[in-house]
């Protein structure tokens, strides 16, 4: 199969399944404005799965916003250095059950089965091409290069998104729902360690989801902090780059050997989280982090088949300061200088965090307000997340704040505690996104539900046009004539 006879097979699947009729949505009018029924932010893997799941509910009045350029949304292209996924290539995702639609019928459709069954795992670049292929043969709207800065509520249950960049058609948008699809940053900030941020000038140090410009540190000498798969993955592509030495440091005494997620994704966990005790969803997910999720043992293969590769286990930084020659760290093991810092310390969940919740994060409840862990088990990293639905929608902490997060979603990594790795890994996608989309049709209908049940309770169109008054003496006229036939 061509990419081309591909194309067509996904729109005659989609035909065979009415996708694409009428909506059932009442349309609202502002004066202000085109009101969208739904503004979905960020045009990644989980944006655009969330488009297409809207889509097939008949829910069209939407919009799609990204803040990067066409092709490079979400990390492949950007600050993702990882040479394949991590997922297993079998589990799907975005398709949501449309088998054209599969990574594997796209690779295929160019590649054939044979190399399909060659590959281990999904190359990083391909996924993105094949990101592209999706968002292109399904025709769904996106914009780019258009930022939210602030969401606005307004008194009449529209929210007021204010955007900027280049891509944006106007600065203001307005949506009666909006869904946070903004990836694994998208419910905080990434985080660097004070004690880096506040001795070292920016120069000698990036976090891993910042452009890094490795063929500037061709020759140098670089360390990397972080024992999780990213910091292997940073070492790799660095050392590939032409850097001389990439030392990785790592606070344990041994590297993480457990990955919790092929457990999950075996076990029924990621598709039922949802039904799961407050107290058992704090334990797992507390679980889940102290695991971490370990280099795949092809990535640390890779990274330490490099004669410049050193890995430092039972190193903690506990003092880092410039040097002459750039930064000097000092561990339990000894002091270090290195041309260059590389930070793999992941990130931090709050939506204190995020500029465009500002006006709604104080009624936003965190699982702080919701749930009180055990001495042994508490951890205030987990508590600062977002207490959700299981809709993926924000919950208020007090009464003042309901009508303000009616109708905003966080579909990102934020949900991690709430509703699982549902929106935070492409395990979970399949399950994820139909919940989301569920939910926010179900809000969209209980919203509309006094004008739907009136017309329902008013709807007088004929459907039955037969005339019955004939029909009746059509019929006992033939009963009389079939009488008299058996009395002769």
């Amino acid at each position: 199969m061509s990419l081309d006879a591909l194309n067509l097979q996904v729109k005659k699947d989609l035909s065979y399944l009415s996708y694409g009729g009428s909506d059932w949505v009442q349309p609202y009018s502002h004066s202000d404005g085109h009101v969208y029924d739904v503004i979905i932010v960020g045009g990644g893997q989980s944006g655009l799965g969330t488009a297409f799941a809207l889509l097939k509910e008949r829910i069209s009045n939407i919009l799609v916003i990204d803040e990067n350029s066409e092709g490079f949304e979400g990390p492949w292209k950007t600050y993702a250095r990882m040479v394949t996924l991590r997922t297993p290539k079998q589990l799907t995702s975005v398709d949501l059950g449309i088998p054209s639609l599969t990574f594997r019928s796209w690779w295929e459709a160019q590649f054939g089965q044979k190399s399909w069954d060659d590959i281990d795992k999904i190359p990083r670049g391909d996924w993105m091409n094949y990101l592209r292929w999706y968002r292109q043969v399904l025709q769904l709207p996106v914009i780019n290069e258009a930022k939210l800065t602030l969401i606005e509520p307004t008194q009449e249950g529209i929210h007021q998104l204010h955007i900027e960049g280049k891509g944006a058609p106007t600065n203001k948008l307005l949506t009666r729902k909006v869904i946070l699809a903004t990836g694994i940053q998208g419910g905080g900030e990434w985080h660097v360690p004070p004690m880096i941020s506040e001795n070292l000038p920016k120069q000698l140090y990036a976090h891993t989801s910042e452009p890094i410009d490795f063929k500037g540190l061709k020759g140098k000498k670089i360390a990397i902090l972080g024992g999780g798969a990213s910091a292997f993955d940073n070492a790799n592509f660095a050392l590939t780059e032409g850097v001389a030495e990439a030392h990785v440091f790592v606070r344990r005494k041994e590297l993480p050997r457990i990955n919790p997620i092929r457990q999950m994704e075996s076990s029924g966990m990621i598709e039922r989280f949802h039904s799961l005790t407050d107290s058992n969803k704090y334990k797992i997910i507390s679980h889940f982090f102290k695991h971490n999720q370990p280099p795949t043992n092809d990535t640390f293969a890779r990274a330490s088949s490099h004669p410049g590769f050193n890995l430092h286990l039972d190193s903690p930084w506990l003092h880092v300061e410039p040097s002459n020659v750039g930064a000097k760290i000092t561990t339990p093991n000894g002091t270090f200088h290195f041309d260059f810092l590389i930070i793999s310390t992941g990130l931090l969940t709050d939506p204190a965090f995020r500029p465009e919740l500002k006006l709604v994060e104080k009624h936003i409840a965190r699982w702080e307000d919701r749930y009180q862990p055990t001495e042994e088990e508490a951890n205030p990293i987990l508590d600062a997340h977002p207490y959700l639905s299981p809709g993926f929608a924000f919950l208020s902490r007090d009464e003042n704040g309901e009508k303000l997060l009616h109708g905003i979603f966080a579909f990102n990594y934020s949900a991690l505690i709430s509703c699982g790795i549902s929106a935070s890994a492409l395990s979970g996608m399949k399950f994820g996104i139909p919940k989301l989309v569920s939910a926010v049709a179900d809000q969209l209908f209980l919203d509309d539900q006094e004008k739907i049940l009136t017309n329902f309770f008013n709807y007088k169109e004929v459907e039955f046009t037969g005339d019955w008054e004939n029909e009746r003496e059509l019929v006992a006229t033939t009963k009389h004539t079939d009488t008299e036939k058996e009395t002769q």
